[in-house]
This record gives structure tokens, sequence and C-alpha cells, in this order.
């Protein structure tokens, strides 16, 4: 699923009340993920969807977004992980 202006506007800030970033074992890889929760509806996106950097922008935007999510998700390889990046 790509993730289009059309997506992101079904993702108001406002009304969004968790970001969670976690990462999938691909075997030779991590898959890097993340769930939006809005309005009782979970989204899914990972970092291969073409857009996933205009999901990235719109979501930074939330208020005490943690902007470290990164480093607690990538770190270390293949090991399970999960960072609440936002929740109301």
């Amino acid at each position: 699923m790509s993730i289009t202006p059309a997506i992101l506007s079904q993702l108001p800030l406002p009304e969004i009340t968790s970001a969670v970033f976690y990462k999938r074992d691909q075997i030779t890889v991590d898959l890097v993920c993340c769930d939006v929760e809005v309005g009782g509806q979970v989204w899914t996106f990972h970092e291969e969807a073409e857009g996933w950097d205009a999901l990235l922008r719109h979501i930074e935007k939330l208020p005490g977004f943690r902007s470290d999510w990164q480093n607690g998700v990538v770190l270390p390889p293949f090991a399970s992980s999960e960072t609440v990046a936002f929740q109301r």
C-alpha cells in the first residue's frame, strides 16, 4: 500500500491516539513498521511503502512525539522491540 495524501488525510493529528513503532524479522533483514491508532482503528504501515517519509513527517507533528523512536526500534538487530512514540 502506498501512503498517499488521501491516506494521510484519514489520519488527522487531533484524532490520533497512538503511534507505535516496531520491527518484524524478515529472516535476513528487519522491517520497521508503525501502527497508528485513529478512532479505534489501527493503521499499519512499513518502511518499504512508498510515502513512508511523508507519514513520518505527518506524525512527527504530534505534540510530545518521541523523535528518538528509531533508536529504540532498530537496535539490537533481529531482537523484538517496540517503541511508543506517541500516546494520548
